[in-house]
């Protein structure tokens, strides 16, 4: 399931360094992921960085309209690593 970050977001900039897709950009008011590129960093790591990171308690969640399974993350990071 991709990642999406809500409206609690306080734009400190800590996690958009952090993700290793770079799904993560500013948006028009907040920090926005781009579920196409996010993998909850399955392939880097065994936790999301973006979560780890952010100071803000449920800001960023798991995006209800973009389900995956662990083995369509990992078919997701395969694909975006063979593009690069």
């Amino acid at each position: 399931m991709a990642l999406k970050i809500t409206s609690k977001c306080i734009n400190c900039d800590m996690c958009e360094p952090e993700c290793p897709n770079d799904a993560i950009t500013m948006g028009f008011d907040t920090y926005q992921i781009d579920p196409a590129k996010c993998t909850e960093c399955v392939g880097y790591y065994d936790h999301s960085t973006c979560q780890r990171v952010c100071p803000i308690s449920n800001a960023i969640i798991a995006d209800p309209e973009h389900e995956e399974t662990q083995e369509e993350l990992i078919a997701k990071f395969d694909l975006l690593k063979q593009s690069r």
